[in-house]
């Protein structure tokens, strides 16, 4: 059987590209978004729990950047049905090598690309289009008390969204922002918490 993703890395440690293979004819095309068996390294042990659908009404809106926090820690995979989004990770992992980077990546219907963000990194993400349509397969289900979020401007990120942020929710512009000092997933987490 031929592979029906290409495992891309990106420069952030761990944090993977899934270039989708779609067969087509003239009458359109098949795309597989998630085969278990092709994913088995990435899973590693671990299975699809939640599946999520979002669509965003307007060009230039940021949501982000959300992570949840162990046990409820969970890896994403991110892919743009329609439109093109500018889609983030942003690594929290305080042993990591690449600690408190951000990388960025364009997804869209038409490129055929899934955003793999590991556990222990934020994500956001800016639509570059109107009804922006993102699915969303996640290794484990949401829990509102496990929910944490990094502040998508804050500026020891710096991350370069391609357009002025024109929306951002009330929830999403109280996440905070992070201290100079700032040692992980676990000091955000207590910020957010209890600011």
């Amino acid at each position: 059987m031929s592979a029906r993703f290409d495992i891309l890395p990106t420069p952030l440690a761990d944090l993977r590209v899934l270039q989708r293979k779609p067969l087509g004819d003239s009458r359109g095309y098949l795309e597989r978004l998630f085969c278990l068996e092709e994913l088995a390294e990435i899973l590693a042990g671990r299975h699809i729990a939640q599946i999520n659908h979002t669509l965003t009404a307007s060009r230039g809106t940021v949501r982000g950047m959300h992570f949840q926090q162990p046990p409820h820690a969970e890896t994403k995979f991110v892919s743009c049905l329609s439109g093109e989004v500018f889609d983030v990770a942003v690594d929290l992992r305080r042993d990591s090598p690449t600690f408190l980077r951000w990388h960025g990546e364009i997804l869209s219907a038409d490129n055929h690309r899934t955003l793999v963000i590991p556990e222990g990194f934020a994500h956001g993400f800016q639509t570059l289009f109107d009804d922006c349509e993102m699915l969303y397969f996640h290794t484990a289900a949401y829990h509102a008390e496990a929910e944490g979020g990094v502040n998508a401007l804050d500026p020891l990120l710096a991350i370069e969204w391609p357009l002025e942020v024109t929306t951002l929710s009330d929830r999403d512009r109280a996440h905070p922002w992070l201290a100079a000092v700032f040692e992980g997933l676990d000091e955000v987490y207590r910020h957010a918490k209890h600011d």
